[in-house]
């Protein structure tokens, strides 16, 4: 099973950008679709993007279409968020998760499905 680590969050100013990883270790990370949901406080969890074992396709959920984008280096394991023009809409502890197996589609990880590991979180806080 793939192991998952999160690092990149803190604090920012409105307008600011900030970049997380996430690093993968154990199983076949090149295999498995990749996603990063957020919940902030006193809601539910949501999805934020995913992207296919290829990295070729991606999804993102409207409220950060346009201002964040995920990628992935499937020789270093690793998968990105590069997140930017944050607002305080954006405060949340954010989740790296992978697909459980080489079937899990991407679209069908960004709905929540077939999430077969996840990471323990990284805080941005979006605040002047």
């Amino acid at each position: 099973q793939v192991h998952l680590a999160e690092s990149g969050g803190g604090l920012v100013q409105p307008g600011g950008s900030l970049r997380l990883s996430c690093a993968a270790s154990g199983g076949t990370f090149g295999a498995l679709a990749m996603a990063w949901f957020r919940q902030a406080p006193g809601k539910e969890r949501e999805s934020v993007a995913s992207i296919s074992w290829s990295g070729r396709e991606a999804l993102y959920a409207d409220a950060v279409q346009g201002r964040f984008t995920v990628s992935r280096d499937n020789l270093q394991n690793m998968v990105y968020l590069e997140m930017t023009n944050l607002n305080y809409e954006d405060t949340a502890v954010y989740l790296c998760a992978a697909g459980h197996n080489r079937n899990s589609a991407y679209f069908q990880l960004f709905r929540g499905i077939n999430v077969g590991a996840w990471g323990q979180g990284t805080q941005i806080t979006v605040s002047s």
